[in-house]
């Protein structure tokens, strides 16, 4: 007798159409579909987390600029991203450069990202532009490097993204006419010219990394572009800012919040997006940035932007936003 049972339960088994299998595929489905649901849900959540961090750098230095002047500000930012990067590359054995040249190529590319970028931005934040204005012209990024990609590198532009260009600039010329005085006049002239050499910086610094940097390591790569930066700018601080910065509450804070979020959390979201494919998608967050860094402005420091202002911020993030989206075909 328990041989023949032994025997049936056998032939159940071996049956071609178990009634276990078909129980069993819609319990194991959603198992293997959460790694699929968890990276689509970080693949969400990195373009919105990269517009809040990248945001807050403008108000951030806004904040710290009353306690340090530009090139201090960017000596301790700098440095202290060097710092951390260096010590995870370190510990985690990453690859450092092999040759002069890449060596040279890193430098080069955060002498113009980082230290031109940034000090033309600092520089105008520190003469009174607003928060919100200097993110506009850096908004203006994915513009400009589709022309600079044209000027440097032959790549064809659209009809859409001309009139983009056109449109960008018209926003940010409502901009300015919103807000002719920052802090006695002929200084606001000086402030914008400011903004866009960081702009002309970042550019020069995107297409540079593009040609020459395109595959290097994330850690060590950025940590010898803030190694470069650090030293270029303590030197300009050295040199122009000899007064001690006012080590307050809000200088410390302001700057672990630039070196620790802005130079390594919101650039290493950008690099990680544009090497999963995303450069398009990168680019067109560029036209969000400037309305949220008014927002923030408005919110913590104050300021006040009118309605032409406001009109120009509308004009220049519809431009961006649709030459950006043609860019990235789609």
């Amino acid at each position: 007798m328990s041989t023949s049972v032994s025997h049936l339960n056998a032939l159940l088994r071996s049956r071609p159409r178990p009634a276990a299998a078909p129980l069993a595929t819609p319990a194991a489905m959603p198992a293997a579909a959460r790694p699929d649901r968890l990276s689509a849900l970080v693949a969400l959540s990195m373009p919105l987390l990269f517009i809040l961090l990248w945001s807050t750098g403008y108000v951030a230095g806004k904040l710290a600029l009353p306690h340090a002047g530009p090139f201090t500000l960017l000596a301790l930012r700098f440095g202290l991203a060097a710092l951390v990067l260096i010590v995870v590359s370190l510990v985690t054995r990453a690859p450092w450069p092999r040759t002069a040249r890449e060596w040279i190529h890193l430098a080069v590319v955060g002498l113009l990202m980082q230290v031109l970028h940034f000090s033309g931005v600092y520089w105008a934040i520190q003469q009174g532009l607003p928060a919100g204005i200097a993110a506009l012209l850096i908004g203006m990024m994915p513009l400009a490097t589709a022309l600079g990609a044209h000027l440097w590198l032959a790549e064809r532009l659209s009809t859409r993204q001309w009139l983009g260009l056109l449109g960008g600039a018209a926003g940010v010329g409502l901009v300015v006419a919103g807000r002719p005085v920052i802090a006695g006049g002929e200084g606001a002239w000086a402030a914008y010219g400011a903004g866009l050499l960081g702009l002309g910086g970042l550019v020069a610094g995107t297409l540079y990394q593009k040609r020459f940097c395109a595959g290097m390591d994330l850690r060590t790569g950025s940590g010898v572009q803030m190694s470069i930066s650090a030293l270029a700018v303590l030197a300009l601080a050295l040199w122009r800012e000899p007064a001690a910065p006012d080590w307050s509450l809000e200088l410390i804070g302001s700057t672990l919040w630039l070196a620790l979020v802005n130079s390594i959390g919101a650039f290493s979201l950008m690099f990680v997006m544009i090497r999963r494919g995303q450069a398009g998608a990168v680019a067109r967050l560029f036209f969000l940035i400037p309305g949220v860094s008014a927002l923030m402005g408005a919110a913590l420091l104050g300021e006040r932007l009118g309605a032409m202002a406001v009109l120009g911020f509308v004009v220049s993030a519809v431009a961006v936003g649709l030459a950006s989206r043609t860019r990235a075909g789609g």
